[in-house]
């Protein structure tokens, strides 16, 4: 606690003698979007040379400036330090929270989205091939886990928008193409829509990867009684 009160006035005395606007040249190069996870967003913006941003819900957070490179977020206890080689990036300092691992901010190109961001503005190609560039990078990424991505179709589904639910458990199918449960996810999505024929045949795709699957045997019934 004392080295956490020691720290904090610190850099209240760095940010008392600091002036807290910026360098055009600065803004230019800062001012933008950045990638925390692969779905997670910082937006950096200034009004009046003066560091904001927007993260994690809170759409105007003003940072105070320690120095030219370094700014500490009071809300969230976090300082952040930009970095511009070998690229702009950012960086969190560390902290007994995240004693020993590196977090930092990639900066996206101009009009570059997420993927559920290029999802929710309907670019689904884009989206798609966003799913697939994360999953080539890093297979094991929380954003494109198999189940996550189902569940997000059934929360759709809940919602009544069986269009979305319809293309997530497309990606889903071609993100994981050896899965009787995407294919049978989709099924659902095409029996929703009242497409019989699209949802027999993914039917019958989810039980050629597997024979017991008991739910789309037990839709293919229902729709061959029909």
């Amino acid at each position: 606690m004392k080295k956490l009160l020691f720290t904090l006035l610190v850099l209240i005395l760095c940010i008392g003698c600091t002036s807290q606007e910026n360098s055009q040249d600065f803004i230019k190069k800062t001012e933008g979007r950045y990638l925390f996870n692969a779905n997670e967003v910082i937006e950096i913006y200034y009004k009046e040379n003066i560091l904001h941003a927007k993260w994690r819900g809170n759409d105007d957070i003003k940072l105070l400036k320690v120095d030219d490179s370094s700014f500490y977020m009071k809300e969230l206890n976090e300082k952040m330090i930009f970095i511009n080689q070998p690229k702009m990036h950012i960086e969190l300092a560390e902290k007994t929270e995240h004693k020993g691992v590196k977090y930092h901010f990639e900066k996206m190109k101009g009009g570059e989205k997420t993927a559920m961001e290029y999802f929710k503005d309907k670019e689904y190609a884009k989206s798609l091939e966003t799913f697939k560039s994360i999953q080539q990078k890093d297979s094991l990424n929380p954003t494109i886990r198999q189940r996550r991505i189902n569940r997000l179709g059934y929360t759709y589904i809940r919602n009544q928008d069986y269009n979305a639910a319809l293309e997530i458990f497309k990606i889903n199918t071609i993100l994981y193409p050896n899965s009787s449960n995407t294919f049978d996810s989709l099924g659902e999505a095409y029996f929703l829509k009242k497409d019989t024929l699209n949802a027999i045949a993914n039917f019958k795709k989810a039980l050629s990867i597997n024979p017991e699957n008991r739910n789309s045997k037990r839709f293919l019934k229902k729709l061959n009684t029909k």
